[in-house]
């Protein structure tokens, strides 16, 4: 029955199909297949979706975006399928396509989106799902969103169209948004007149944010029940009438204030989950019923030995395989996609999800050993065909997973020890306390949310707000998202078509860029973060747009130029604005800076000019990075993957994939690479080619989950791009660097001058970090460590207090300067031979100075008795003063003493007290003594009923000390 639109084999590729070609707004006729029977499997309904829109309506195959949004800072995952389109709907980005169709890999566990909580207790709530989709990108509208989505529903899938209902949107007067009459007249030529149902701005509004792209939407929902009407259950919580396709229509831009504004462009948004869809087409009440998840099921229940699946609700063991099966679909595809479990952001909500499943296994399924890692090839059996990252990235995948598995097994039990312990303390409250649920997460490695899992099963509750009051000094997360920090609003959808429509501006043309000379044009556009001005003053903070600009705006890890605009009046005056920032939106280059004097006026003429030492010292730095990300590869292998970048005037970041940290003959190594590469003083080309040809280019690399433009800029370091393109399978250009990149670059090896490692250390799980430096900031790197060497040298000749004091200078100057890590790593030994001769001659010194000032309190000793001793040496130290007790003590074991030394130099006092039983009894308590005694000399301390310590800040005040301390004293023993 599925016909074409469901054979096995992977549907062909084609261009996408432009909005000329289908401006008829009639989808074409065609023969229905005929009904299905139900059982079909989920790669068949995937596949039948797809076909459907690619063959039926000309719509463009788009693979998936990565489920960790690398692009996007404002989400923690990808969780619907417009996230890769988000730019093309702000109006700042264009596709070569205007129909797309896809499934999209969707994770809802943090932030707005959250459904971690509710998965495993019901039958269709998932942390990880497949979202599929078909979109329009101001071609066709509601009609055939409609007429196509209820053709393949009911002629393709075979649903019985009587259980079908649609809702619309009503809309709301307040928020001056109108009916949506329009889906609801469509819907009415398919549907009787009561399975039509107006919805509220809630469920039938869509918007991206508070500000934004925004319209109505229409929801299809399905009865499995079927016979009856079932008009009041939508949108009731029924699990048998359920809501299976939404359709957006984007026509819409709120603005700040709550203004809704025509968009130029409407564009379709829809989505379908597919596990949902599946169980519908497979008739099956529960989504895990389906064959997306038996074989995960079937695998759990093998390994770990526990009865088969039942499928009830309310079952432990049950609601474990759901967690798991679940949990561990999410976990492979985000680790596969370049997430790893983590104390932070994202990688902390996967964590928390691979150890809800740990636990649910091994409390609810008998699992004692590793397991989760052993379920990634029934994962892979479902979802590797479509997402073939997943096959790509099994090893790692396992690896990733068995290693936090056993991390977390080393505290499990006696966590769950600590957690029973908890329940009994909590008793008929039944509520587990803060201070148990802070250590189980502390100590345990226990996520709040699991501890709190685990309350429910036994009908307690979590102390979750004093929890969270433990927590708040220590969880200093990394928040995503946020704005910029000049904090100016870039321009929203309608402006920018403003922009390009009233204004005629067609976009900045910055193809000079990559040579920035003095560019002379107009003053096209004003934008004060609010609205488009026709003047600015001086002081204002602005955004100016010209036609052509030598300046290089933001993006793909380089920062954005600085410089300045000379501004010509009609007067015949100068005005000057400063460029402090350069950033993009849509088409358009914005300039953003303050006018340092005078004023700018639409219209007006400027000469634009580039900071040229700034821009010339970023493309050395990107050059290097380009050369350090080869020479990594050549070291730690072909697995090292680019997971992100910075490129400033001042130092150069770059994040990789690697498992360890790099060793020093390994830093080493990329070092003397990169600086070789320098000093044969290669070629550096830039063109832009097709992203095909481009992609076959042997050894050419890319950043992981980067959606790139077709064409696509190559920069190849060391060879022509236009040779590599006549031959792109030579191997030879593997010993070259071939990267697609936008930004800006030196035109030889040569111009970087020199590179220099300053630090390697962790990123984030499975992500390491380098900061390094080029030009001459390495070269004063290098000047910084020779100098460090030769007062090494000279400090190896010097000895005793001398030697002491360069010794620990030495120490922190290779620690806090600008130095190369190779030369810090090399260092090192000669540095801690060093510093252990200074140990030695202190041990030494400290040595003699004890037996000095033991001999100071042996004569006390002799001249002092009595129920209490009070007094002080000279030149003691917190050590020594032990010893000076310990003497004290042993001629006069009866008494109470306490001793004191102060150090004019250091600003400080010691103090220590021994107290016997004796006076003890009699109600003086060492702590408290030696605490009268610090307070006296300005600082504090304490201790136990029988020996404290304590320190002063004021060594003057050491007479008064003493007296207090024999005052103190003499209260409580009678002296």
């Amino acid at each position: 029955m599925w016909s074409v639109y469901a054979q096995d084999r992977p549907a062909p590729q084609h261009p996408g199909t432009s909005a000329a070609r289908h401006k008829c707004c009639k989808p074409r006729p065609y023969t229905a297949p005929p009904m299905h029977t139900p059982a079909r499997n989920a790669a068949d309904v995937r596949r039948a979706f797809i076909a459907f829109f690619q063959e039926k309506a000309g719509h463009t195959v788009v693979p998936s975006s990565p489920a960790i949004p690398f692009e996007d800072p404002t989400l923690l995952f990808t969780n619907a399928g417009m996230n890769q389109f988000k730019d093309v709907f702000l109006g700042q980005g264009t596709r070569n396509y205007t129909r797309a169709v896809d499934t999209q890999k969707c994770i809802r566990a943090g932030g707005k989106h959250n459904d971690l909580e509710d998965v495993g207790r019901d039958t269709y709530h998932h942390t990880f799902f497949e979202m599929l989709g078909n979109w329009s990108f101001g071609d066709y509208f509601k009609e055939e969103a409609i007429s196509w989505a209820i053709e393949l529903l009911t002629k393709v899938y075979g649903l019985d169209p009587n259980r079908l209902y649609a809702t619309w949107c009503a809309g709301d007067p307040k928020q001056a948004v109108a009916p949506d009459d329009e889906s609801r007249n469509l819907w009415l030529k398919f549907l009787p007149a009561d399975h039509v149902i107006p919805g509220s701005m809630k469920d039938n509004f869509w918007e991206m944010g508070e500000t934004g792209p925004c319209g109505p939407c229409t929801e299809i929902h399905y009865d499995r029940i079927g016979g009856r009407n079932a008009a009041h259950l939508v949108n009731s919580g029924d699990p048998d009438v359920l809501e299976v396709w939404n359709l957006v229509f984007i026509q819409f831009n709120r603005e700040p204030g709550g203004t809704l504004v025509p968009l130029p462009a409407r564009h379709v948004d829809t989505g379908m989950g597919l596990e949902r869809l599946v169980s519908v087409l497979q008739d099956k009440r529960s989504n895990y019923d389906t064959d997306l998840f038996t074989p995960i099921f079937d695998l759990t229940a093998k390994i770990t030995g526990a009865k088969p699946y039942a499928g009830t609700l309310e079952g432990a063991a049950d609601i474990a395989y759901r967690v798991i099966a679940d949990h561990v679909r999410c976990i492979s595809i985000a680790v596969a996609d370049g997430a790893a479990p983590g104390s932070e952001g994202r990688n902390y909500v996967l964590r928390r999800i691979l150890r809800r499943a740990i636990r649910a296994g091994h409390q609810h399924l008998g699992a004692r050993e590793p397991f989760m890692f052993k379920l990634v090839p029934a994962v892979i059996e479902t979802l590797g065909e479509t997402f073939p990252t997943l096959v790509q990235q099994a090893t790692k995948v396992v690896h990733t997973i068995r290693e936090e598995e056993i991390a977390f097994g080393k505290t499990l039990e006696r966590g769950i020890a600590l957690f029973d312990e908890a329940a009994k303390r909590a008793g008929a409250a039944k509520c587990i306390s803060a201070q148990d649920a802070f250590s189980l997460h502390d100590t345990f490695g226990f996520p709040v949310d699991l501890t709190q899992v685990m309350a429910e099963e036994r009908g307690f509750t979590v102390d979750v707000a004093g929890y969270e009051k433990l927590m708040e000094s220590a969880r200093e997360r990394s928040r995503e998202g946020g704005t910029k920090a000049d904090g100016m609003r870039m321009p929203p959808p309608d402006v920018l078509e403003k922009l390009r429509t009233a204004l005629h501006i067609s976009g900045s043309d910055d193809s000079s860029r990559d040579d920035p000379k003095p560019t002379n044009t107009d003053i096209a556009a004003i934008w004060d973060g609010n609205a488009l001005i026709n003047k600015a003053v001086e002081e204002q903070r602005v955004a100016l747009i010209t036609r052509k600009t030598p300046f290089y705006a933001e993006g793909g890890g380089q920062v954005g130029d600085a410089g300045f605009f000379e501004i010509s009046s009609d007067a015949g005056r100068t005005h000057r604005f400063k460029v402090e920032d350069t950033q993009r939106s849509g088409e358009f280059v914005m300039h953003l800076g303050r006018i340092e004097h005078g004023t700018v006026t639409v219209g007006e003429h400027a000469t634009l000019t580039v900071e040229r030492g700034r821009r010339e010292r970023i493309a050395a730095n990107h050059t290097g990075t380009h050369l350090m990300n080869h020479a990594l590869r050549e070291v730690l292998g072909e697995d090292v993957e680019q997971r992100g970048s910075l490129v400033s005037d001042d130092r150069l970041r770059f994040d990789f994939t690697h498992s360890k940290a790099m060793s020093a003959d390994e830093l080493a190594r990329v070092e003397m690479l990169v600086n070789a590469a320098i000093a044969r003083t290669m070629l550096v080309d830039a063109i832009v080619v097709p992203l095909e040809l481009a992609k076959g280019i042997h050894g050419v690399r890319a950043v992981f989950g980067e959606r790139y433009p077709d064409p696509v800029r190559v920069v190849s370091v060391g060879a022509k791009v236009t040779d590599m393109l006549a031959d792109p399978a030579n191997p030879q250009w593997r010993q070259c660097s071939v990267e697609f990149c936008g930004g800006t670059h030196t035109r030889s090896s040569e111009e970087v001058q020199h590179f220099a490692i300053l630090n390697e250390g962790a990123s984030s799980a499975g992500v390491r970090r380098i900061f390094a430096v080029t030009g001459t900031a390495a070269h004063a790197a290098e000047a910084t460590a020779t100098h460090i060497e030769q007062r090494l040298a000279a400090a190896r000749k010097l000895t005793g207090e001398a030697l002491a004091e360069e010794a620990t200078a030495i120490a922190g100057a290779l620690a806090e300067l600008p130095v190369s890590t190779v030369f810090r790593h090399r260092m090192e030994p000669a540095v801690a031979e060093l510093r252990e001769r200074a140990k030695e001659w202190r041990k030494a010194q400290e040595g003699a100075n004890r037996d000095v000032v033991v001999a100071q309190a042996r004569t006390i000793a002799e001249e002092m008795s009595g129920a209490m001793i009070v007094a002080s040496v000279s030149g003691a130290d917190p050590a020594a003063l032990l010893s000076a007790l310990s003497a004290v003590r042993a001629k006069r074991p009866e008494s109470a003493i306490l001793l004191m030394s102060a150090d004019e130099a250091e600003g400080k006092v010691a103090i220590a007290a021994d107290v016997p039983k004796a006076m003890q009894d009699k109600g003086l308590k060492a702590g408290d003594w030696v605490r009268a005694a610090a307070e006296a000399c300005g600082g504090k301390g304490g201790g136990r009923p029988d020996f404290a310590q304590a320190g002063g800040k004021e060594p003057a005040r050491l007479p008064e000390a003493l007296r207090a301390a024999k005052a103190f004293a003499g209260a409580r023993i009678g002296e």
